[in-house]
């Protein structure tokens, strides 16, 4: 039993506001480890895709949560806000996940400099893109209706990453499909749940006697 796991009786609550695309691993570590008292609420992981709007949401989700939360944590990185999420939490005086985005957060960020540094030209995925990867990736970026448009987006990238988090050879099938569709050569590198675990439990830890 961790020590996160241990003060969890005495911890006050705390709301995690999350991306949608880490709904599935915050709620599988909450049953492992217990943390009844940590509760969860998401934003559309769609917003992977529009990047800009994603502060704008914190802040609406945030403003509407107060009265009834003392302690709120964020469970995004940066994600592509270019400082803007960083901007509202500290208005809020709000913490969230370490990193620039989901990638460095799950591979933990001097493994994955270690992997961009590799091949600059790579395009990642998580076990939650591997498993939306046509809705978000493929039809979402019109891929399906303007297969030209690969060059656009695609031209410069060389690999595709899939950094998972619990794979299953059904998983591990999708993302090679996923990456021969978009014609990139595959790699796998489990990473589990890294800084996303330990910023979890940084949290617990922190409000334990709150």
């Amino acid at each position: 039993m961790t020590a996160a796991r241990a003060l969890d009786c005495a911890a006050a609550p705390i709301l995690v506001i999350a991306c949608g695309a880490l709904s599935h691993e915050i709620v599988r570590l909450q049953q492992l480890n217990g943390w009844s008292h940590m509760h969860l609420t998401c934003l559309d992981p769609a917003l992977h895709n529009r990047p800009h709007l994603i502060a704008g949401k914190l802040r609406a989700k945030i403003a509407q949560q107060r009265e009834y939360y003392l302690h709120i944590f964020v469970a995004y990185a940066d994600c592509g806000s270019a400082g803007e999420i960083d901007r509202v939490l500290a208005e809020e005086n709000i913490e969230r996940l370490p990193g620039a985005h989901c990638y460095s957060v799950f591979a933990g960020e001097k493994r994955f400099q270690q992997i961009a540094d590799e091949e600059l030209g790579t395009f990642y995925l998580t076990d939650f893109l591997v498993q939306h990867f046509d809705r978000l990736v493929y039809r979402g970026l019109k891929l399906d209706r303007y297969p030209e448009l690969r060059d656009q987006y695609f031209g410069h990238y060389r690999r595709v990453v899939y950094l998972s988090q619990q794979p299953t050879e059904l998983l591990l099938e999708q993302a090679r499909s996923a990456a021969g569709s978009l014609d990139l050569t595959f790699q796998h590198r489990p990473c589990g749940y890294g800084d996303l675990q330990s910023g979890l439990e940084l949290q617990v830890l922190k409000f334990a006697n709150s």
